[in-house]
């Protein structure tokens, strides 16, 4: 497939763009800043300097024409709740809204573990403007027409990934960023999970054998 991965000098990013270019993906990796092309083509990717902030629909529209599939993996970072808003809500609408109108149907976004509407984050709390672009954004993208995948991962850790992951956990623990970017590969090998939040941790089971019981 011929892959936009937006945030792709994020650290999930940068673990999952060597596994999708070994798998024979042409990954066109969408990061902000010049400087980091160096080591984002050094993964395998294609990178591609555009500031999704200001983009508008013709500037969407023509960095995902002509692809398969879109990963989302940017963020905002927390922060500043105004940015959260214009990466983690308005951005990631845009860019579904484009996928859609160009045809790049296969679309996997990276969220959290516990994403909905009903959050329950406090408006006072620094983490509310967080929970809520990611549920509205995810909101939108499972309204869509997409073939979409919506990735709950729990806590993020930069333990060695041990390749086996927890779909059917009730609560979040921690899950190693090399394990969510074997997640990302995998799903885009199997279209049946289409159409499904997959909220996990690192767990006993094998990724793959995991995402084909997922029900």
């Amino acid at each position: 497939m011929d892959i936009a991965l937006i945030g792709g000098h994020g650290k999930i990013a940068l673990l999952a763009e060597p596994l999708l270019a070994q798998a024979g993906h042409t990954v066109h990796a969408v990061i902000r800043n010049p400087e980091q092309v160096a080591e984002v083509e050094a993964t395998g990717a294609k990178a591609v300097v555009a500031d999704i902030e200001s983009l508008d629909a013709a500037g969407w529209d023509e960095l995902l024409r002509g692809k398969d599939a879109v990963v989302w993996a940017a963020g905002a970072g927390g922060g500043d709740p105004q940015r959260t808003w214009a990466v983690d809500h308005d951005a990631a609408i845009a860019s579904m809204d484009a996928a859609a109108r160009v045809g790049a149907d296969r679309y996997v976004m990276v969220s959290y573990f516990g994403a909905s509407l009903d959050h329950g984050v406090p408006e006072s709390e620094p983490f509310h403007a967080y929970a809520e672009a990611k549920a509205r954004a995810d909101a939108h993208l499972q309204d869509s027409q997409l073939d979409w995948t919506v990735l709950g991962p729990s806590g993020l850790t930069l333990e060695e990934p041990s390749g086996s992951i927890d779909l059917a956990a009730s609560e979040g623990s921690t899950v190693a960023r090399g394990n969510v970017a074997r997640v990302i590969a995998a799903v885009l090998e199997r279209p049946a999970t289409a159409g499904k939040f997959l909220a996990f941790n690192d767990g006993e089971q094998e990724i793959g054998a995991a995402l084909d019981a997922a029900r």
